[in-house]
């Protein structure tokens, strides 16, 4: 039987990160996928996009992690190609012309940066607390610009941006507030830095908008975690689900769900399904769109 609650004790929080209540948002079935199955089904193959993505982060985290002597424009080309991940690509040559083309995005941001004025963090993980969530994550850049503090998120992708997609990036707002709660500063500016293009687009936040992106992150997280826990009650008790780790890890497919509990993870079909690592394993996503090749996703194809 079921233990209800004790009057007056705490609720347990949900603790979810912004990336977490995106993917529930985008399709429910691939949240399951990501976060519940496991083991977690077998993905397709990487994405040449992303293996561009990590690698600009990567060397650019690592740019400001030099000394200050070492931080050259020089240096940010090095540590690109250092870093470089050649996964997706349809063939070394191709590797090595994005790599060339990386090195350029990341040099000619680089020099318009100034080494001497030193983020307040780096790949810095950042969270915050409310009545119902748990929420961290990790921000790319969080500068200090007089008194306040703000979020800088790198972007790679091939579509411009605009004040938009700042305003409205509920990742962005939560590191805003869970920056200003643990550095004891306020935060209100969210910044996209586009290296293709150059670009930079800003929203600032009030403490109005800031509070209602919080709203929305606990009212995501209420359908999450109330689909968990329907889901781990049958993981726990269902028969067959003891399976040794190695044999569960062979198989690597989708576990046979009921459907009761299926229901509560309805596939959200559209044009993303072409790009779900988890297309093989959804009949629904399959037919809402065609294959991606897996270097489909950079600008030149």
């Amino acid at each position: 039987m079921d233990q209800l609650p004790l009057e007056g004790m705490p609720q347990r929080l949900y603790a979810c990160t912004p990336s977490r209540l995106n993917t529930w948002l985008d399709c429910p079935r691939r949240y399951r996928f990501t976060y519940l199955d496991r083991p977690s089904p077998q993905k397709g193959p990487p994405w040449a996009h992303n293996s561009v993505g990590v690698s600009v982060h990567n060397a650019l985290a690592a740019w400001w992690r030099e000394p200050y002597e070492r931080r050259t424009v020089a240096m940010a080309g090095v540590l690109l190609g250092n870093g470089w991940i050649g996964e997706g690509f349809r063939d070394a040559e191709q590797s090595t012309a994005w790599r060339d083309r990386a090195r350029e995005m990341v040099v000619g941001y680089v020099a318009a940066l100034d080494p001497a004025d030193e983020p307040v963090g780096v790949e810095r993980t950042v969270a915050t607390r409310t009545s119902a969530i748990a929420v961290s994550g990790r921000v790319d850049r969080l500068d200090r610009r007089g008194d306040e503090l703000v979020v800088v998120d790198y972007k790679t992708g091939r579509r411009p941006l605009t004040a938009d997609d700042a305003r409205s990036s509920l990742a962005l707002a939560v590191y805003a507030v869970a920056s200003s709660r643990m550095m004891h500063r306020p935060c209100h500016r969210v910044e996209l830095h586009h290296l293709p293009t150059g670009s930079i687009v800003e929203w600032e936040h009030t403490d109005d908008s800031l509070a209602r992106h919080l709203s929305r992150a606990e009212e995501i997280a209420a359908e999450v975690s109330a689909a968990d826990d329907v889901y781990r009650a049958w993981s726990g008790s269902a028969p067959g689900r003891s399976r040794t780790a190695s044999a569960a890890t062979a198989e690597r497919t989708p576990p046979e769900v009921p459907p009761e509990v299926d229901g509560l993870f309805p596939p959200r079909t559209g044009s993303l399904c072409s790009w779900c690592d988890f297309r093989g394993h959804c009949p629904e996503g399959r037919a809402a769109g065609d294959e991606r090749r897996p270097w489909d996703g950079l600008a030149d194809g």
